[in-house]
């Protein structure tokens, strides 16, 4: 009986992929190479029916084909009382005023009023202080979960900005007044790569110039810059802020000669004053790679420098950086692939070695199901067993009645 099931199936196997019958005598060795060569076709068939490298290829090349040169990206960020609202305020103004297509876009969730008009607002789509009733978390906690809510959408943002891209010249981005927020978190870095994988995207960072006139504070927001230059692989301009108080001068010396910056540091004979002598030798590299320019939020000085020193760091970035982008994704692209390849050779030996029969895979669920049963069945036979010792103590005390009673109505 077993045999003739097992020939009626192959006969079976045989019609479905087209072949005549296989007669019940002629089974031999060439019949089931044959029979295995059909298998190993429809599993062929079915592994080029998941199309899987077809998709892969075209959506990097959609990636590539989908970046476009302008408009320009301009994420402003700065140190709190560094004057980065105002400045936004006035590249705003300036946009009008020169007939710039700008594009405005505000990520501080907890800003109350702006100065200026924003076309994408944070503050639309998160409420801040609803964030941190729900959460329970503090001013920076809100602030940071808010961003972190925000960028899970970005991909809307980018897909609006795309629709507009030949209506517009610059992007302006407002960060939050916490700096740290941005630039260190993982919502930050997520903003910044879906700009720089579509946009030419450049980085200015606000400096207090009045405040930077004390060689070791200079040297702590020069090696800020430092880190976010190294943390966002973009160009970076810095924006010497209120040269209507105080001059920028002194800053653009001490960056390009090295024995400035040392008698004025030589003033002072603290720890933290050596350290920034040492530091200024390991900095002079990042110096000649870095645009630098004045610029007041108040009376507007320095903005025509300003926008000609981001078309050149978008230039700069077309060149150098993108190159690195890209070298960046082709190999994130061709480490899913090895990955994939991985995965589709483990299913083509599991659907070899499983011939197409339904595999029961031991998910635990079925072990749990039968616990759950047996756990039932013991809380049944609980339940059996006190109502058994309730029925008896009943009985017990019906008997007891009973015999009150005989003994009562006894002659």
């Amino acid at each position: 009986m077993d045999m003739d099931s097992d020939s009626q199936k192959i006969n079976i196997k045989s019609q479905e992929a087209g072949d005549p019958p296989v007669p019940m005598d002629s089974e031999n060795s060439s019949a089931i190479k044959k029979n295995d060569g059909k298998e190993n076709e429809e599993l062929t068939n079915s592994m080029k029916k998941l199309q899987v490298e077809e998709s892969s290829s075209g959506s990097g090349q959609a990636a590539v084909s989908n970046f476009k040169r302008k408009p320009v990206i301009v994420i402003v960020v700065g140190m709190a009382g560094s004057g980065k609202t105002t400045f936004m305020h006035r590249l705003v103004s300036h946009t009008h005023e020169s007939n710039i297509r700008g594009y405005v876009m505000n990520l501080d969730p907890a800003v109350i009023t702006l100065p200026f008009g924003a076309n994408i607002d944070i503050r639309d789509t998160v409420r801040y202080k609803e964030v941190m009733k729900q959460f329970n978390l503090g001013p920076n906690g809100g602030i940071l979960t808010s961003l972190n809510l925000f960028a899970t959408k970005f991909d809307e943002v980018i897909s609006v900005i795309e629709k507009r891209a030949d209506q517009l010249d610059y992007v302006l981005v407002d960060t939050p007044g916490q700096i740290e927020i941005f630039t260190w978190s993982a919502s930050g870095a997520i903003i910044t790569e879906a700009f720089a994988s579509t946009f030419p995207t450049v980085i200015a960072y606000v400096v207090d110039t009045p405040r930077s006139a004390s060689p070791v504070t200079f040297m702590s927001n020069m090696l800020y810059a430092c880190s976010i230059l190294y943390k966002t692989r973009l160009p970076l301009v810095l924006a010497f802020n209120k040269i209507d108080v105080a001059q920028h001068q002194f800053a653009l010396e001490w960056m390009e000669d090295f024995e400035t910056f040392q008698a004025a540091v030589n003033a002072d004979s603290s720890y933290s004053s050596n350290l920034a002598q040492s530091l200024s030798l390991v900095l002079d590299e990042f110096y000649k790679n870095l645009r630098s320019v004045g610029v007041s939020a108040v009376t507007g000085a320095g903005m025509k420098d300003f926008f000609n020193a981001i078309e050149a760091s978008a230039d700069e970035y077309m060149e150098t950086y993108k190159a690195d982008l890209d070298k960046r994704r082709a190999e994130k692209q061709r480490l899913e692939e090895e990955h994939r390849k991985e995965n589709m050779e483990k299913l083509r030996k599991d659907m070899e070695k499983s011939r197409g029969e339904t595999v029961v895979l031991s998910t635990g669920l079925k072990d749990k199901d039968e616990r759950g049963k047996a756990m039932m069945d013991e809380d049944e036979e609980d339940e059996v067993e006190e109502e058994d010792e309730v029925f008896s103590e009943d009985e017990e005390g019906i008997d007891e009645d009973e015999d009150e009673e005989v003994g009562r109505f006894s002659f």
